[in-house]
């Protein structure tokens, strides 16, 4: 698969985005925090002889703006929405993991007209945890920056594709490996998300819904009964032998549940 490498600019802005091309249903992936696009290879390789893939480097991410003001979610949500624009992409499917299928819900429940439909990867609405700030920055600073070489990166992360899903984020720069974003910009993203639960929002999306959870899932079983309790007819599956990256985990697993919920949508 030939990535073509596109970049939307949104208030001065720049957001950079790999397009698969090609005239079938649109799907926008959305990797989590201190991720990038490059997360989804796999599942865009096997998904792009169907649907159009593009994948963003969120803001502070990646190749975009790596010190953008706002990392607010209404932030987020609007740079979604500047790509759908931008790049023709119309009633699309978003496909988020982590902090990016928080994003995903969050711009369905906002914006019903434009999505066609939503598939959370290891993300809920959450709750208030006043401690996560701290734990994402303690969690950053235990990386040992810059790895010297990219294979202690792929060690530090777990090995496996996991290792190397992560550590394909970073940047080689003097001699070491760097991370491609800020510390702060990541902390900050994160600020509102534990101040506030998005219940209310996920009682607003309209469209049709896969919540896809790991074995070893971050999210509580009682905020998926709740999930589950207030839109019944959304559709759960857990990945065995998985945790929190279970999209680098088990890509084809994924690709196998994402196919069966898009072929449903047809």
């Amino acid at each position: 698969m030939a990535w073509s490498e596109r970049v939307v600019t949104r208030e001065g802005v720049r957001l950079a985005c790999r397009d698969s091309g090609g005239p079938g249903q649109p799907v926008v992936l959305l990797h989590g925090l201190a991720g990038h696009s490059g997360e989804w290879v796999r599942t865009a390789r096997r998904l792009s002889p169907r649907y159009r893939v593009v994948a963003l480097d969120q803001r502070g991410h990646g190749a975009s703006e790596r010190h953008p003001l706002d990392v607010s979610r209404n932030a987020y949500v609007a740079d979604v929405i500047a790509v759908l624009d931008q790049l023709g992409l119309r009633r699309p499917v978003l496909i988020g993991q982590s902090l990016g299928g928080h994003t995903a819900m969050l711009t369905a429940a906002a914006h019903p007209g434009r999505i066609h439909a939503l598939a959370l990867i290891e993300a809920g609405p959450g709750g208030p945890n006043p401690d996560t700030p701290s734990e994402i920055r303690a969690w950053l600073d235990s990386w040992p920056t810059p790895f010297p070489s990219y294979e202690a990166a792929v060690g530090f992360f777990g090995g496996g594709a996991v290792g190397e899903g992560w550590a394909s984020g970073l940047q080689q720069r003097g001699g070491g490996w760097w991370p491609r974003f800020d510390r702060e910009v990541m902390v900050r993203s994160l600020e509102e998300t534990a101040r506030h639960s998005s219940w209310s929002e996920w009682g607003q999306v309209t469209c049709p819904a896969l919540l896809v959870l790991a074995r070893s899932s971050i999210i509580s079983s009682r905020d998926i009964d709740e999930m589950l309790r207030q839109r019944p007819d959304t559709v759960a599956v857990s990945i065995p032998r998985t945790g929190h990256d279970l999209h680098l985990e088990e890509p084809e697993t994924l690709h196998a549940t994402l196919s069966g919920f898009l072929d449903e949508l047809s």
